[in-house]
């Protein structure tokens, strides 16, 4: 296959939806500006499995625009925006694989499509094609220079791959940068997945009792904006530490088993499985909004509601399924549990995409430049990467910020002046 979307049709529509949010993206646009002048990708086939979105169209723009060969496939059967991948096959010539709504036999062949471009560099959110490079290619592994990880699921993935010896090639924790995850996770995760609540039930959360599984930086992200909406908090965990810090932000810290029973709306975001389960399930309202914004489908427990449910109405409203419980209860789940902030919304904003995908485009070209180094391990990504991209988002935004005194440098740096 040359490529596999939805409809070119579409393209019109998807390039206008790109071309608004690179007005947004203003540290990514100057990233693509140098990579079209110096081409430091020019002669590297890459493949990307990631949120097909407008913003992802112009991590791809860059990309293509520094001289990479680039193939995309979806990370996710929900998450793409059909007209955007319609503007990239036929605006950009970039070869794209993903539908919105694909089946799961669909989805893995357009991720095996990505894999038979060969590619010397692989980006992803949440592992899938790593993960399949691994199990059904390991004889590629020594032709890849490294990958990118997008996503918090994705890193847990792949340092337990290290952790059992399983890795075979470098990997760069993309998630982990400061400029991604503290900015992208808390507040891209918290507007967009309060975004994809509202669009898919019409909710209205002021007054609601809005109960947040995990209070990692999405779940922190998340339960800020729901309580910037009016909702009464509430979040569960299994970290103490984390648990205390909720507690001491000002929300309400208990077991799921006791939230199941005051909720209202539920949205998980732990990247951990079954975090809403059978148990939970039964002592739930009449009417509760169960929802998740973790990367896979499987921190609510859908074939427990489904082998639960007397009846269940597909389609209630769009990206809505209600479940009816022998207790005469009704559960209504989102996006068939998929990423609702991307199922049923347009995912993160521009502008805090534009710092990760700003983090990608130069993680690439560092791994291309020190692939011989590099070992088969997850790596940070560079200090002075994250540096620059926080320094340039910073002018972009109209904000100056002090610097060190050659007196302060000295102070900072020696251990013989005290009191």
């Amino acid at each position: 296959m040359e490529y596999h979307v939805k409809d070119l049709n579409l393209a019109p529509e998807g390039k206008r939806r790109i071309e608004w949010a690179d007005n947004d993206m203003p540290v990514l646009r100057k990233i693509r500006e140098r990579f079209e002048k110096e081409k430091p990708l020019a002669g590297h086939k890459m493949s990307a499995c990631l949120h097909i979105t407008a913003e992802t169209a112009n991590l791809a723009r860059t990309l293509k625009a520094g001289g990479a060969d680039l193939y995309l496939c979806a990370s996710n059967p929900l998450s793409t925006q059909d007209d955007v991948a319609a503007s990239l096959v036929k605006d950009y010539g970039i070869p794209v694989f993903a539908i919105k709504g694909e089946d799961r036999e669909t989805y893995y062949q357009h991720i095996q499509a990505c894999i038979q471009h060969q590619p010397v560099i692989t980006m992803d959110d949440g592992a899938d094609l790593v993960s399949t490079i691994h199990a059904e290619y390991p004889e590629m592994a020594s032709a890849i220079y490294g990958s990118m990880e997008e996503t918090t699921t994705g890193v847990i993935r792949l340092r337990a791959m290290e952790r059992d010896g399983a890795l075979k090639f470098p990997v760069i924790a993309v998630n982990d940068a400061a400029t991604k995850n503290l900015f992208d996770n808390r507040y891209g995760t918290g507007q967009s997945t309060v975004d994809g609540i509202i669009r898919a039930t019409d909710v209205l959360l002021a007054g609601k009792v809005v109960v947040v599984a995990g209070y990692g930086w999405c779940g922190k992200g998340f339960a800020m904006r729901a309580r910037g909406m009016g909702a009464k908090v509430v979040v569960t965990e299994v970290d103490p530490i984390r648990a205390l810090e909720a507690a001491m932000d000002g929300f309400w810290v208990m077991p799921m088993e006791k939230a199941a029973e005051i909720g209202d709306v539920f949205c998980t975001l732990t990247g951990d499985i079954h975090v809403i389960r059978k148990e939970h399930f039964e002592r739930m309202k009449d009417g509760a909004i169960v929802a998740n914004s973790g990367h896979f489908n499987v921190e609510i427990d859908i074939p427990a509601l489904e082998e639960m449910a007397t009846q269940i109405r597909r389609g209630v409203r769009p990206f809505v399924d209600e479940y009816s419980l022998p207790n005469g209860r009704r559960i209504f789940l989102l996006a068939e549990g998929r990423l609702v902030n991307l199922a049923a919304a347009e995912g993160h904003p521009a502008s805090v995409m534009d710092m990760s995908f700003a983090t990608q485009a130069l993680t690439s070209e560092w791994v291309i430049q020190n692939h011989d180094k590099l070992e088969a391990k997850v790596y940070r990504v560079p200090q002075e990467i994250e540096d620059w991209i926080a320094r340039l988002k910073l002018q972009t935004m109209g904000i100056e910020i002090d610097e060190l005194t050659e007196e302060q440098r000295q102070y900072l740096a020696s251990w013989e002046m005290g009191t």
